[in-house]
């Protein structure tokens, strides 16, 4: 390896890097030192996977409890969705989306959705919120109203209980609360939706299509992943705990609420977390669509520099502290679910 001139160790993440990277949520540009380079390739994949298990989650919510609807057609079309899309392949529906991304039509023709949304060929534009004028004092008021609403959220536990609509009332008090405080320190946030303006478009935040089609392709492969898992850990739940509900004069929403839902999520959580960290492993198939994610960002480094043993261990060593970091939390979460269980018990 030396003869070739290739020395081995990690002394070359000091050295620039001759290529560009698309889209990086930090700054990178041709020149800047490989370790940048990787660094924002892991920040992308931090990113999607991030969005990825919050939106899959919300979704696999919905359709887990709509699929245990008694409205048969509900039901029947939520059964459809999540057997058509558990058994495909994730490569096979990523070339879907990134072919359906690219068959949008150029920003002079866009497809608008709710006039906030414009679908075209070179991205997903959507509204974003843009911060004026924010000062010291503007932090200093945030954070105190942070402070004062995080001790009013643990004074809203009663007998050690956590109640959501006190917990809900307190969040949203504390969000009016800083929107009322920030103007007086001369802060303001305005929406600034994406508009047409000639052959382009300005305003908003533009999703490139790579990004909009992995975020999609993992949304939808793991939301039907965890609707399963919602189904089971519902129906794992006896129906005596329903009929004492019910015998209780509780509503349906609040027999889900607060019997169902709490015990349900002993069985939840668990799963829900190995369908996080295959949803942050898969991600990596970004390199087949052309999204620089991790493992495109290192595939080019290893070419460039042929240090491919030191990139390969870079790439481990990166997916392993993500996917601990997720099981870590998520073991955290599920140790309080479990503890509340009990306490309830």
């Amino acid at each position: 390896m030396r003869r070739i001139g290739v020395v081995p160790g990690f002394a070359f993440l000091g050295r620039s890097a001759n290529f560009e990277i698309g889209e990086s949520v930090i700054a990178f540009r041709g020149g800047d030192p490989y370790a940048l380079a990787i660094l924002a390739g892991f920040l992308n994949t931090l990113k999607v996977a991030l969005a990825g298990c919050v939106l899959a989650t919300v979704l696999g919510v919905v359709l887990g409890v709509a699929g245990l609807s008694g409205n048969l057609l509900l039901a029947s079309l939520v059964r459809a969705y999540v057997e058509f899309v558990r058994n495909t392949p994730l490569l096979l529906q990523l070339f879907f989306w990134i072919a359906l991304a690219q068959a949008f039509p150029p920003p002079r023709r866009a497809i608008s959705a709710f006039d906030a949304l414009l679908l075209t060929n070179r991205g997903v534009y959507v509204p974003s919120l843009t911060v004026h004028g924010f000062t010291t004092w503007t932090w200093v008021t945030l954070v105190v109203v942070l402070i004062v609403t995080v001790a009013a959220l643990r004074l809203a536990r009663r007998d050690g209980a956590f109640h959501l609509r006190r917990s809900m009332l307190v969040v949203v008090l504390g969000i009016a609360a800083a929107a009322a405080a920030a103007p007086t320190t001369g802060a303001s946030l305005d929406l600034d939706l994406p508009t047409l303006a000639g052959f382009n478009i300005r305003g908003g935040h533009v999703l490139t299509p790579e990004f909009a089609a992995l975020l999609t392709g993992l949304v939808v492969k793991f939301a039907a992943a965890i609707a399963e898992i919602v189904r089971a850990g519902i129906q794992s739940v006896d129906r005596g705990q329903r009929e004492a509900a019910r015998a209780m004069g509780l509503r349906e929403m609040q027999i889900m609420r607060l019997v169902v839902l709490p015990q349900a999520m002993r069985v939840i959580t668990p799963l829900t977390t190995s369908s996080y960290l295959d949803l942050a492993k898969d991600s990596s198939l970004a390199v087949a669509i052309g999204y620089p994610d991790l493992v495109s960002v290192l595939n080019t480094t290893a070419n460039t520099t042929g240090q491919s043993l030191e990139a390969l261990t870079i790439m481990i060593g990166a997916y392993l502290v993500l996917n601990l970091s997720i099981s870590f939390a998520m073991n955290l979460y599920n140790r309080r679910v479990v503890l509340r269980g009990a306490t309830r018990a």
